[in-house]
């Protein structure tokens, strides 16, 4: 009845079939014999084993004869055999696949010694897989393959296995009951019926067959075993196996002994150390020294530190018990643990990586400046397409007032990160980066580390300010300490002298400004991404003026735009009349001082609106302040006029030239640095071996001194850019030909006469176009660069692109002189 029972729920279970097969004479299991299938019974017989059967290969199970084993089948190959047996003789030769490295060419996938399986039992799983019982019965040599589609099938042979009593055999034996009894007894998960099991076993053979298939092994040694031809090899290669699991054994249950000792310690220490708060609590001894302790003991457990801080974190906090408050150190360790709590090791702000927001943020805040723009949209388009991204280390590079540092702020909005911004104008100490040692009273972490602390994320943006005006002195170098900071190779194990724990800076976005960039270290030049902030066009500050500075100024001032409006005009005006910057600093500032005025006349009681035009502009800033002088200042020989890079942006540089009677000397003045005053000796020389050409008689420079002056003489000045300029100026003054007054010019000279190409054109051309200039002489190689020049600049303004010096004299001086040339006066005086 329980058999019905039980074969009724088999057939009725959802999903599953059963296929039970037929029952051996004499191959019955008995119960409770386990793993092992005993052969030779009285009355028992073997089954006839054909020459040709299915192959069943499997990828780490090795099958013994007189054992019996489970097994799950899933390949197709491998179902289709198994139907295929099913239906003939229910036998199929079970062979373990080799590992990968040892198959080689065109040999067989497994091994060629196998063992013949009954198959019992099979049941076909719903997913198309079977579940297999398996009884090896004899092992088997593969002697050819007959078939390998739509399954393995091969020529067998039987290889029979003898069993020699020999002593050998008999002492390996018992050697081998008695390591497995050992292993047993330091094992839990093994039962004492596996050593029952062993003890009954019928032979050496089937000893070691029952033992390999418990012992923990590597499959290709579980194989070795199968294939070993005399028993004695196998008792050995068991006894080996079994003396190395015992080792491993032994050596586990030491460490585990000695793990217990010491929690057992712990837990006694534990149990002392909560007994003696407990009599403190009772006599009413707990101190605040305690309280405090058991407060940092609670945040160490619940910040979840990585394993280097909490190690050190762990190890001042025991110092920190065992030192009386008064002790100086005492406030210096607890310091200490509480910033190690405060920072944020594992805290990271979530990116806003939607690429449209990002672009609306930053058009919002900055008009304009599209290669910033574009970088930090690439940046988050790979951030969002890979998720372990360092952070970029960018530098804007430009003059003042052209937006560097609310840009930052800009990137910050957009990205939904914190920001933090730290001005490095002036710094001279590199603990100001790295931090003090803790053994220096007063010591404090560097601002790095401090800037993170605040932002509560270890992925802020963070704004250097001012890198390019970093000092140097006795205390250090704070450039070099910032090395490491901005290098995204090693910035993710960065370590501050006060903290002394590496910190993980590679998730940070760095963003230095610099007005220029010749007076940062190159190896930290290096490291960063340099991003150029060019000075704005009059109708960028218009519009600029118009979306950001005239709301913003409103608003801090309490006027609305009915009560105040500003024209186009009127905004040019004061751009061109009162202001002569790069950025739009001082265009604030003269829109702040007409919101003054306007609030004031509120104030006194006039409501009337106000509207600022050209014509009144003057009642509310007062007279013009900016006056148009290059027409002025180049209207006599020797005066032109050049375009130079400064801090604060381009600006026209005018260079004067004068002769006198001397002794062939040239002097210079002006505050000229070495490269400037090198340029002013190649243009000279240049202009002595063409004066012949140049209508100057050759015994001129012999009994005359030319003096080379570059007003603003509080103002140092430097660079080769203004070797074309000086040259022009001293062909000007000795040949009497003056310079356009419509013109500026800049680029580099050689003794040959050629122009080479010079830095910062777009800064020049926009200081040329603030002064009134039309026409601007250019190196040939910059040709490049005017397209940075916006279009509607480049179509007010003729540019001529020259190779060489006499390019630019062509087109820059007048082709008759004003007053007679130097060749033609008896006795020399001096021009301006």
């Amino acid at each position: 009845m329980a058999e019905e029972n039980k074969k009724r729920q088999t057939q009725e279970s959802p999903g599953a079939k059963e296929e039970q097969s037929e029952e051996l004479p004499s191959r019955q299991i008995p119960a409770g014999e386990g793993l092992l299938a005993r052969r030779g019974r009285p009355g028992g017989r073997e089954p006839h084993v054909p020459p040709e059967l299915n192959l069943l290969p499997t990828p780490d199970l090795v099958l013994y004869p007189s054992t019996v084993m489970p097994l799950d089948v899933a390949d197709e190959r491998a179902v289709a055999a198994v139907d295929r047996a099913m239906s003939e003789n229910r036998m199929v030769v079970v062979v373990t696949l080799r590992p990968e490295e040892e198959v080689s060419g065109e040999e067989l996938p497994f091994y060629s010694i196998g063992t013949v399986a009954h198959i019992p039992k099979m049941w076909r799983l719903p997913n198309g897989a079977m579940r297999l019982i398996l009884q090896g019965v004899v092992k088997v040599r593969v002697v050819e393959i007959l078939q390998t589609t739509p399954f393995y099938r091969a020529r067998i042979e039987v290889m029979a296995e003898k069993e020699e009593l020999t002593d050998t055999v008999e002492a390996l034996s018992r050697a081998v009951l008695n390591q497995f009894q050992k292993m047993v007894s330091l094992v839990p998960y093994l039962p004492e019926e596996l050593q029952v099991a062993a003890m009954n076993a019928e032979g050496p053979l089937q000893l070691a067959y029952l033992l390999a298939i418990i012992l923990r092994m590597k499959t290709p040694e579980r194989q070795q075993i199968l294939e070993f031809d005399n028993v004695e090899d196998k008792l050995r290669k068991i006894l080996l196996i079994l003396n190395r699991e015992l080792e491993l054994l032994e050596l586990g249950s030491k460490i585990q002994s000695q793990a217990e000792s010491e929690m057992q310690k712990a837990q006694r220490e534990f149990f002392l150390r909560e007994q003696l708060k407990a009599i403190q609590r009772e006599l009413g001894l707990v101190d605040e020294q305690q309280a405090e302790i058991n407060e940092l003991r609670e945040r160490l457990e619940a910040a979840q530190l990585p394993e280097e801080p909490r190690k050190a974190a762990d190890r001042e906090l025991r110092r920190l018990e065992k030192l009386p408050p008064m002790a100086p150190e005492y406030h210096v360790i607890r310091t200490y643990l509480e910033m190690i709590l405060e920072l944020p090791w594992n805290t990271l702000t979530e990116d806003n990586l939607d690429l449209e927001h990002v672009r609306q943020v930053l058009d919002e805040d900055h008009y304009n400046l599209e290669e910033v723009k574009e970088r930090i949209i690439e940046y988050l388009a790979v951030r969002k397409l890979r998720e372990e991204l360092h952070g970029p280390i960018l530098c804007f590079v430009g003059p003042p007032g052209v937006g560097k540092t609310s840009l930052g702020q800009s990137i910050a909005r957009a990205l939904g990160r914190k920001f933090v911004r730290i001005s490095l104008g002036g710094l001279h100490d590199e603990a100001e980066i790295r931090g003090h040692r803790r053994t220096y009273i007063g010591a404090l972490p560097g601002r790095i580390i401090e800037g993170i602390r605040r932002a509560e994320t270890r992925n802020p943006v963070f704004m250097l300010d001012e890198i390019d005006k970093v000092g140097q002195d006795f205390r250090g170098d704070p450039s070099s300490a910032l090395l490491e900071v901005l290098d995204p190779a090693q910035n993710a194990t960065f370590r501050d002298n006060y903290l002394d724990l590496p910190f993980d800076l590679s998730q940070v976005m760095f963003i230095c400004t610099a007005n220029v960039t010749q007076t940062v270290q190159p190896a930290l030049l290096d490291r960063m991404e340099v991003l150029n902030l060019p000075g704005y066009t009059e109708e960028e500050k218009i519009h600029i003026a118009r979306q950001h500075l005239l709301p913003r100024q409103l608003q801090e001032h309490g006027l609305t735009p009915e009560q105040l409006r500003i024209t186009d005009q009127a905004l040019a005006t004061i751009i061109r009349h009162y202001t002569r910057e790069a950025g739009v600093r001082n265009l604030e500032r003269e829109i702040a001082r007409v919101c003054r005025k306007v609030a004031r006349r509120i104030a006194e009681g006039n409501t009337e609106p106000a509207t600022v035009t050209p014509e009144n502009l003057t009642r509310f800033l007062g007279p013009q302040k900016v006056f148009p002088e290059v027409a002025q200042r180049t209207a006599r020989p020797g005066v032109v006029t050049g375009l130079s890079v400064t801090p604060t942006g381009g600006e026209v540089l005018f260079v004067e030239a004068l002769q006198m009677p001397g002794k062939k000397n040239l002097i210079l003045t002006g505050q000229l640095g070495d490269i400037m005053q090198e340029s002013a000796q190649a243009a000279l020389s240049y202009v002595r071996s063409r004066a012949r050409d140049l209508g100057i008689p050759e015994d001129f420079f012999e009994k005359h001194d030319l003096h080379l002056h570059v007003p603003a003489g509080a103002i140092p000045k430097d660079g080769p850019s203004a070797g074309v300029t000086m040259a022009t100026a001293l062909v000007s003054a000795l040949t009497g030909r003056p310079a356009r007054n419509d013109l500026a010019m800049t680029g580099e000279i050689t003794l040959s006469g050629l122009v080479l190409p010079v830095g910062g054109i777009r800064e020049k051309v926009l200081a040329a176009r603030r002064a009134g200039i039309k026409r601007i002489i250019l190196p040939k190689r910059n040709e490049n660069d005017l397209q940075e020049i916006p279009a509607d600049l480049r179509q007010d303004l003729e540019f001529i692109l020259v190779e060489t010096i006499d390019e630019v004299l062509a087109a820059a001086l007048d082709s008759r002189p004003q007053e007679e040339t130097p060749a033609s006066i008896s006795a020399p005086t001096a021009t301006s």
